[in-house]
This record gives C-alpha cells, sequence and structure tokens, in this order.
C-alpha cells in the first residue's frame, strides 16, 4: 500500500509528522533488524527490515518510489540518528533550511513501532545547532554536539521524551572558539556474555561496569578532544575530578569523529585532514587504565578520565583513504571501523585489548558509495550499515565477528541524499 503525505506550514507541519507511518509492515522484530535513514532531499525518515539470517532488506516505512518528490515532510532535513539501547525511540537531529520556510534546528523523538514504523512522539525539540547525536550506553541521556556554538548539550530520557539538563562545567580560554564535531561518552553498561560465552574481554562475571562517566568531544577549530565529567544521576556535565576547568588533549588536524571502546578502556578520534586516527586510554581506575609512573592518578587521588596517548598513536590509514570521519568500535571491543568520507570507502583496524594500538585489518580498506556520511554497527556485531549521500543509497556488510572482515551485500536504494543511519 502506497504512504502519502500531506503537509502544511506551521501548527499543520505536526500532522505530517505523525504521519511517518507505512500501512502494511514486513518486519518482525524476533527475526529482522531495522534500519533507519534519513533522507535530506525529501525530510523524512526511511525504515528498512532486513533478515538477520540471510541480510535480505525490504522497505517498511516511506519506501522510495513513493516518496521520491516529497519535500520537508519534518519541515526541515535529518541529520544523525540514534536509537535507545532498547530499540523503542530513534531521535534525528533536524536542520531547518530556507526550502522549508518556518523550518528550526532542533531534535525528534520517534517510537518504533512493532510493525518498524515510526511515529513522531511530541513536538520537535528546538536546540541551537545539532551536528551530531550520542546516547549513552544505559539510554539515559542525549549527548548534542553544537557545532560552531562551541558547547554540548545534555538532555534526559525519560519515556521516550527529551530534558533538557544545565551543564556546571567552566571551559578554559582558547586560541579560537571551539567547533563541537562529536562526541562519545564512556559506557556505564558493559557487553552481556552471549549464549554464555565471553566474547568480550569486560563481560566476565564480576566485571562490574564503572560508576564514573566522561564525556570527550572533538574540537576541529582548536585540534584537541575536549573532557568533561558526566553526572550519572542527571547527565549533567561538570569538570571532571579535581579538575576546576574542562581540559583539553591534543588530536590530530580537524578532528571529525570520536569514539569509546565499549569496555570503557579507550577512545579513539578520526582527524580527517592529518589522515590519522589518534589512540587513547582512559584513565579510569579500571584494570585497564595506564599505570606508567605520573601519568593516571593513583590513591587516594580519584580517577579523572585523563587520555593517555597509545604507544603509536597517531596511526596512519592504508592506501588512498582520505577523510576519517564518524567512527565506531565494534559492540564487543574488538575491531575500529573508520569511514573515509572523501575516498568513500571503510578502513578497518584490529584493537589491541591490552595497549589499545591498532592494526590494520586485512582488506585494509571495503569500498562504499560516495560521500559517505554515517556508519552504525548493530548490537550483535553482526551486520555494518553506511549511508551514501551522493549515491542515494545504503551500504550493507555482513561482519565476521571473530574477524572483524566486513563482507558487503548489494546496496539498498534511498531517498535522495541519505545522512543520518542508526539499526536495531
Amino acid at each position: 500500500m502506497s504512504t502519502r503525505f500531506a503537509w502544511l506550514l506551521g501548527v499543520a507541519v505536526l500532522v505530517s509528522i505523525a504521519l511517518l507511518v507505512a500501512c502494511g509492515s514486513n518486519y518482525n522484530a524476533s527475526s529482522d533488524g531495522l534500519v533507519v535513514v534519513g533522507s535530506q532531499g525529501s525530510g523524512l525518515l526511511q525504515t528498512y527490515s532486513f533478515g538477520l539470517t540471510d541480510g535480505h532488506i525490504s522497505s517498511v516505512a516511506n519506501p522510495t518510489s513513493d516518496t521520491d518528490t516529497q519535500v520537508c515532510v519534518l519541515n526541515g532535513v535529518p541529520s544523525s540518528i540514534v536509537i535507545d539501547p532498547a530499540g523503542t525511540y530513534a531521535y534525528a537531529a533536524i536542520l531547518a533550511v530556507p526550502d522549508c520556510p518556518g523550518s528550526v534546528n532542533g531534535i525528534g523523538a520517534f517510537k518504533v513501532n512493532s510493525d518498524g514504523t515510526l511515529t513522531a512522539a511530541g513536538t520537535l525539540i528546538a536546540d541551537p545547532n545539532p551536528v551530531a547525536l550520542f546516547m549513552d550506553s544505559a539510554g539515559k541521556f542525549l549527548f548534542v554536539a553544537e557545532g560552531l556554538s562551541g558547547i554540548v548539550n545534555v538532555y534526559a530520557i525519560s519515556s521516550g521524551g527529551l530534558t533538557a539538563v544545565p551543564g556546571t562545567f567552566t571551559m578554559p580560554p582558547t586560541v579560537q572558539t571551539p567547533n563541537i564535531t562529536a562526541v562519545a561518552a564512556t559506557p556505564t553498561v558493559l557487553p552481556p556474555l552471549v549464549e554464555g560465552v565471553q566474547v568480550a574481554t569486560c563481560s566476565s562475571p564480576g566485571n562490574n561496569p564503572a560508576t564514573t562517566e566522561y564525556l570527550y568531544a572533538t574540537d576541529s577549530a582548536n585540534n584537541v578532544v575536549w573532557e568533561f565529567g558526566v553526572d550519572t544521576s542527571s547527565g549533567a556535565l561538570g569538570n571532571p575530578p579535581n579538575r576546576t576547568q574542562v581540559p583539553p588533549f591534543p588530536a590530530g588536524a580537524v578532528p571529525s569523529g570520536v569514539t569509546v571502546d565499549p569496555c570503557n578502556r579507550f577512545v579513539y578520534v578520526a582527524n580527517m585532514q592529518s589522515n590519522t586516527i589518534n589512540a587513547y586510554a582512559i584513565c579510569n581506575g579500571g584494570p585497564t587504565s595506564p599505570t606508567l609512573p605520573a601519568t593516571c592518578p593513583t590513591a587516594p587521588n580519584p580517577p579523572d578520565g585523563r587520555l593517555i596517548p597509545v604507544t603509536g598513536s597517531p596511526f596512519s590509514l592504508s592506501g588512498n583513504a582520505n577523510g576519517p570521519g564518524p567512527l565506531v568500535v565494534d559492540p564487543f571491543g574488538n575491531d575500529l571501523y573508520v569511514l573515509d568520507t572523501l575516498s568513500n570507502q571503510i578502513s578497518p583496524f584490529h584493537l589491541s585489548p591490552v595497549s589499545g594500538s591498532l592494526t590494520a585489518s586485512s582488506p585494509n580498506v571495503v569500498a562504499t558509495g560516495l560521500a559517505p556520511k554515517s556508519i552504525a554497527i548493530r548490537a550483535d556485531d553482526n551486520w555494518l550499515f553506511v549511508a551514501n549521500n551522493n549515491s542515494q543509497s545504503v551500504s550493507q556488510y555482513v561482519v565476521t565477528p571473530n574477524t572483524g572482515a566486513l563482507s558487503p551485500l548489494p546496496a539498498v536504494v534511498t531517498d535522495n541524499f541519505p545522512w543520518g543511519i542508526a539499526v536495531k
């Protein structure tokens, strides 16, 4: 059955947002995964189901054949997208554009229905300049990189709704106003055993999650990574322990992506202009904290989340890889996947569970479509997806968990100019 949209300006736009569902579905939550893709050409979200045994993918909501002539369905264009750990809500940054009169920047919340369709949950939450979204591993907080606004905004999540949480941190003087390009927080929930098998080094019984949480934000104007403390009750950002200001740590030229491994050991930063990856160990007080003299605090001082460069860092990309941006560590902390936005490929690395050092995988690059913008990996570590902005497509890969190898499946045709992507 076809999907039809009608949209009006002002208050009537909310009605069109509520219509982000499709009649009928080929999605079964017990046997299928679900991919959410944002189309900037039509200003809407599309969903696709894929079989967990064979990867066969098909459209669920807003098929391209119905929506390729639509515009401004969300009264703005979607960019970064995340799904909560339970898979019940999706959140998308919505950006104002001149082609959508009356549009404003903000964050939209969407209920993920049992048939794989989406329904708008409430109204758009106004946000100054949402560049990139990140949700903590417990699904309690949404962190928003604010780009040239030079800040990070935080929202507490309750029943899918968002409540702004003010911070109490102090930023030191900088050479230039920060340009916050990406954010990532340390996990407070560690990877589980998989059918009783220890797949992640930190999932053994008795290895309790961290009781502290830190947020790391890349700043492409000053070529640093900022470290914030996170209040695990409220989500409020503050100075790290025993710090009077938010500390910066040197990165490469134009840091544009950051990720924290799910075992709370290492931070990785992609430097777009220098074509390198910085690797850092986290002073978190756990068994993986660096123990070199005069690096991490020791008792009676508490761990403070500071970053210690890993030996060999920064690591160079292989071959003609160019423009590293978004990057993800697999859900069990074994492999790193870097999206090379200017050379249309992925650079996979294996990470050392002891030192955090990186070794290029074989093959050392895997092709994507044109102008890849975002990357997402499923929590079972079996499937990886990339949104290709200039190809009107999503690249789909089977992940071999034991090796981290990526095997491409046929690309999926999407609506115009896909940008953000998330998977459950």
